[in-house]
């Protein structure tokens, strides 16, 4: 893990005075001390991260009564589980009486979850059940006590929460997304693999990585020879032009080629963003994978081939990418000021067999070996803009153009965050 040393004089005006800064030189880089700054960190998490919605896990990753997964965020945990009645809950790993945590396996079955320091009890859907010996307490309610719930919606069974009670709603926004993302019909489909990889850089750094391309023709061949994106639009335009003609009469789905974008600034509601395109392909090649060729059954209700791929966004942090054979799906989730975890999740149809339909070396190889050389170079990103020396330089107007979508958002989340008066 790289370590940062604090700055022992900062403060909520130092934080004031470089947001001002910003403003100044716009469509730059950022200034070093949001990557460095420990008061920074702590605001972005309880300003941005907690009040967004985030990806957790797929629906059949919890498919029998008492299942339930743990999500770590920050320095916090999150339960996510299917009580007796079969519906989804999310809620914090915290007990109500001292915060012991509840649940300590990642995952598991469990009837009920039971604080392993003074015996409290909770249901499945975080209500307690028990409080040992707490009946001698004249104005102790249980109900007042169970543990704190937080936002869950399942959309096409990809589960997401959100930690502000206040959230903007999620599924209306998504909706936009129905036609295109249900046509891999996602609620039946079955996680092939997921992997997380943990990446001793900021978080933003990371995601900033991966919201551009303009690396993607000099740090990624293998993705750069099958994908239009590494190339400016007036380039490969007779490419993608010729591929959404074609993509709804061969995928066999109305809507596929439709696009839609509401994100960062322009989303419906606060962290709720939504967005879908679908790019192409270069001749040649139907999929991403090490020669472009399928190495699964096709998704849910496509067909065929049509040389696309579908990209999407749900959330501020939660990123799909889908073939006609398999999806792959992102998520970036800040651990410490200095380390990120971004977790992968290979989706393929819901009937294939591994060793059988698939193999999963074969599936996961190209964005597996494509987030090995994003590590790389985030490693060496992320050693240069913690240089005193590094002045932050102008951003592409066109490759660059979404990653400045998500830093004007960013800045103008943590100006919001300020409070009036900061005390001296």
């Amino acid at each position: 893990m790289t370590l940062i040393a604090t700055d022992v004089d900062d403060s909520i005006e130092k934080l004031r005075s470089k947001l001002a800064a910003e403003l100044t030189r716009p469509n730059h880089a950022m200034d070093p001390y949001f990557y460095r700054s420990h008061l920074v960190h702590d605001r972005e998490l309880e300003h941005l991260i907690f009040k967004s919605w985030i990806y957790a896990l797929h629906a059949s990753e919890i498919p029998n009564k008492g299942d339930y997964q743990l999500l770590e965020i920050g320095e916090d945990s999150i339960i996510i589980a299917r009580d007796h009645q079969g519906e989804l809950h999310g809620m914090h790993n915290i007990c109500r009486h001292r915060g012991a945590a509840v649940c300590e396996a990642p995952c598991g079955n469990r009837s009920t979850f039971v604080c392993p320091y003074h015996g409290w009890v909770y249901n499945l859907d975080g209500s307690m059940r028990a409080a040992r010996e707490m009946h001698v307490s004249t104005d102790f309610n249980a109900q007042d006590h169970g543990l704190k719930k937080i936002q869950l919606v399942n959309y096409m069974g990809l589960v997401f929460i959100n930690c502000d009670p206040n959230a903007a709603d999620f599924l209306g926004p998504l909706s936009n997304l129905d036609k295109p993302l249900g046509a891999y019909q996602l609620d039946a489909a079955k996680v092939a693999h997921k992997k997380t990889y943990h990446i001793p850089a900021n978080w933003k750094l990371v995601l900033e990585n991966y919201l551009e391309c303009y690396h993607c023709a000099t740090s990624h061949r293998a993705y750069a020879k099958m994908h239009t994106l590494k190339d400016l639009e007036e380039k490969v335009a007779p490419v993608v032009t010729a591929m959404l003609a074609r993509s709804d009469a061969v995928t066999g789905v109305e809507g596929m080629s439709a696009s839609y974008r509401k994100i960062y600034l322009d989303a419906e509601g606060f962290g709720a963003c939504s967005y879908t395109s679908r790019y192409g392909l270069f001749d040649g090649y139907l999929t991403g994978s090490r020669d472009g060729q399928p190495v699964a059954p096709l998704m849910g209700k496509i067909k065929g081939y049509d040389g696309g791929a579908g990209d999407y966004q749900m959330g501020p942090l939660t990123f799909m990418l889908n073939y006609p054979d398999h999806c792959v799906l992102y998520r970036f989730l800040p651990k410490t000021l200095t380390t990120t975890d971004v977790e992968i999740v290979w989706y393929v149809n819901g009937d294939a067999q591994a060793g059988v339909d698939y193999e999963v070396e074969d599936l996961i190889w190209l964005w597996d070996h494509t987030t090995q050389e994003d590590e790389y170079i985030i490693l060496r990103n992320s050693k240069g803009v913690n240089s005193r020396f590094f002045e932050p330089g102008p951003y592409h107007p066109e490759f660059e153009a979404t990653l400045q979508d998500f830093v004007h958002w960013y800045l103008q989340t943590l100006r919001q965050s300020l409070p009036d008066h900061a005390a001296s």
